[in-house]
């Protein structure tokens, strides 16, 4: 019997992808909208980054990508990332609007269609931060990032439901970063309509939501309410050629760890 299902499962592997046995990508949410993601190559890629004391200094965070939505300081800080070097911002460093400078209310989109980066391939879609167009606080853009077979899609500080076009634009998600704390983007409840416009089929992140010690936005529980969510200290890690679950996964990610190693 033994015997058996050691061979059963030597088959089993051989017919797997090379690339996608014992291979995973991690996920790590550094608060905010902060997030840190390891391919299973190991590149490492870094989203709006902050420097907002009450989630403690963030100066052992290494990047080789670093993603910005939009262009407020609490989304900008690229010095906390401690590999960074100015010289290198045209490499290291994707914008979703074309003016580093400003306020981001008269700068038009940056939009990316489809770049390589090492094993990542990078795209974005011009969302607004507010419901009037940006008119109020300027323009935000989703990033999508197609990392290992995964469709990863941060939305920034979405401000609005979403419209046909844009749905269309952002296309199939695997794993949806999305703010739920209201205040200065969509609350839990739109949040929620905006998670069943776009159907993400792995996982879904809050994120910009208020936590102990930074009570500036409203906590998740708008958005929790009926609905079951995993909560994990440290990061999330997704096996390369998973199976989507039923349902996706709601997890809300500790941002107290060490980094990844």
């Amino acid at each position: 019997m033994h015997r058996f299902a050691t061979a059963f499962l030597a088959a089993f592997l051989f017919v797997l992808p090379a690339s996608a046995q014992n291979k995973q990508i991690s996920i790590r949410w550094h608060g905010q909208a902060f997030f840190e993601i390891k391919t299973s190559a190991g590149t490492r890629i870094v989203i709006d980054p902050h420097a907002i004391e009450a989630f403690g200094e963030r100066n052992d965070i290494k990047a080789d990508l670093i993603c910005i939505t939009h262009l407020h300081n609490d989304h900008t800080q690229v010095g906390v990332i401690e590999n960074f070097d100015p010289r290198k911002i045209k490499d290291m460093v994707r914008v979703g609007l074309k003016d580093e400078k400003g306020d981001g209310k008269k700068v038009e989109w940056n939009i990316i269609e489809n770049e390589k980066f090492k094993d990542v391939k990078i795209s974005t879609v011009g969302l607004y931060h507010d419901e009037v167009r940006g008119m109020m606080r300027g323009k935000n853009s989703a990033f999508i990032l197609e990392v290992d077979g995964f469709r990863i899609v941060h939305l920034g500080d979405l401000g609005h439901l979403l419209s046909k076009d844009q749905i269309k634009k952002i296309g199939a998600v695997d794993i949806l970063m999305i703010p739920v704390g209201g205040v200065y983007t969509i609350n839990g409840t739109e949040a929620k309509k905006v998670v069943e416009q776009l159907k993400p089929k792995y996982y879904i992140l809050p994120m910009h939501y208020g936590v102990k010690g930074y009570d500036a936005l409203l906590t998740p529980e708008e958005f929790l309410e009926d609905q079951k969510a995993e909560h994990l200290r440290d990061e999330l890690k997704i096996d390369v050629g998973a199976k989507p679950p039923e349902k996706p996964k709601i997890v809300l990610l500790g941002w107290e760890r060490k980094k990844i190693e």
